[in-house]
């Protein structure tokens, strides 16, 4: 199966279990806000299914551009009703039709069900301990208390946000309980030495015990060499710089700070691609095509679903510092401006400071005179070397699957014995 339809009236069933030796992976990954973590699953689900030894792997998302990505050969995708961000931890129905505790309630069911009817070998959780807004908890209480022969994994990113602000709402959730009795394995996607979660978040000794560190996860190219998003012809002999914000759902306002940036530097001194994202508003995408409207110097793009060949190929980049840009920019060396998001979380603004701290990008703050400070930085940028991250492990989702192969065998072991 490689694409999916919108979500139908009624959700088609998971395929029958193929091979007794061939473990059954669940990725869960609730997609309120975003493309940060359905790309990372699909870069994880990709190294299960073309690994020596494959998984079936299904994966449960809430994403809303599901239907139109690129996916690996093998994935089974079964969508969940999509619902949308609206604070640091509220959220509505993506559908402004529907009753938001109605789609978390189908959301839930769905996913007790699915688990019911086909025990996963293994259910990896991503980010969210308790799932939207808990949504998860009857779940890992099923697999708990009745299920046995199911692992509960979870996958967290390196840098979550503020270790205050972790702290509060863990407690309100009373993650900590979670982490120490509902989950068998905790992994983390980075590496230790560059953000110790133990010690940030203040883990009990038996959660941490529970803690393995793959490296960063980084999708593969998906694309050909030189499969870039914009032009070549158009950009000619100009240097190329490349702005993006993920989906877009947020990045209006950086985009039209560097649009206003061009305008301090003198005509033509680079070709610039805005790539929108598929989740920015129709009106603030028609806003940006109007500001860049006859300027042959400024390409608008909406989306692309591989990403790596035009940040590798883009002289520089202007980006936020969501979890998956900054692996992917580590990975391709490119010259790097990161505008992290200011809210809800300081998650962005922690791995900007930090990446810069390694040498590995220039860390630009949002807020007042961001175009000043943009045409400022830029010319410095492009003339600088590109940055060596050969130092920083990226290789998390071969990680994974080799984890989730030992633990798979084991179970199996368990149950032929």
């Amino acid at each position: 199966m490689t694409h999916m339809q919108r979500l139908p009236a009624v959700l088609p069933p998971l395929p029958v279990v193929l091979s007794a030796r061939r473990p059954k992976v669940f990725l869960y990954s609730h997609d309120t806000f975003g493309l940060g973590h359905l790309r990372r699953n699909l870069a994880i689900a990709t190294e299960l299914l073309d690994g020596p030894e494959p998984f079936q792997v299904s994966l449960l998302t809430g994403s809303p551009v599901i239907d139109s990505w690129r996916l690996p050969r093998g994935l089974h995708v079964q969508p969940l009703p999509p619902v949308v961000k609206t604070g640091a931890e509220t959220y509505a129905a993506r559908d402004p039709g529907s009753c938001f505790p109605l789609v978390k309630g189908y959301r839930e069911a769905l996913m007790l069900k699915l688990v019911l009817r086909h025990r996963p070998d293994i259910l990896l959780v991503d980010h969210a301990p308790a799932g939207m807004n808990g949504e998860l908890l009857a779940t890992l209480a099923l697999i708990r208390n009745e299920l046995p022969g199911t692992r509960a994994v979870l996958g967290l990113r390196d840098i979550l946000d503020g270790a205050e602000a972790v702290a509060k709402i863990w407690a309100a959730q009373d993650i900590h309980a979670l982490l120490d009795h509902a989950y068998d394995d905790i992994l983390v996607y980075g590496a230790r030495r560059m953000f110790d979660v133990a010690e940030a978040y203040g883990l009990s000794a038996k959660a941490a015990a529970k803690l393995r560190y793959t490296g960063h996860v980084v999708g593969r190219p998906a694309g050909g060499a030189g499969a870039v998003c914009w032009n070549p012809a158009r950009a000619g002999a100009r240097p190329v710089v490349l702005v993006t914000a993920g989906g877009g759902g947020d990045g209006f306002a950086l985009m039209e700070a560097y649009l206003a940036s061009l305008r301090q530097l003198p005509a033509g001194t680079v070709h610039s691609v805005i790539l929108t994202g598929p989740l920015m508003a129709p009106e603030q995408a028609t806003l940006l095509r109007a500001a860049a409207a006859r300027r042959p110097d400024i390409e608008l793009v909406e989306r692309t679903t591989d990403l790596l060949p035009s940040l590798a190929a883009a002289d520089a980049v202007v980006a936020m510092a969501g979890y998956n840009t900054a692996a992917e920019l580590i990975s391709c060396r490119a010259r790097a401006l990161l505008v992290p998001r200011a809210a809800p979380r300081a998650e962005q603004r922690l791995r900007a400071e930090l990446l810069a701290r390694l040498g590995l990008a220039v860390h630009v703050p949002p807020g007042e005179g961001l175009a000043e400070r943009l045409a400022a930085a830029l010319p410095a940028l492009l003339a600088a070397p590109r940055p060596d991250g050969s130092g920083i492990d990226l290789n998390g989702a071969a990680r994974v699957r080799e984890f989730l192969a030992g633990r798979s065998l084991a179970l199996l072991a368990g149950r032929l014995a």
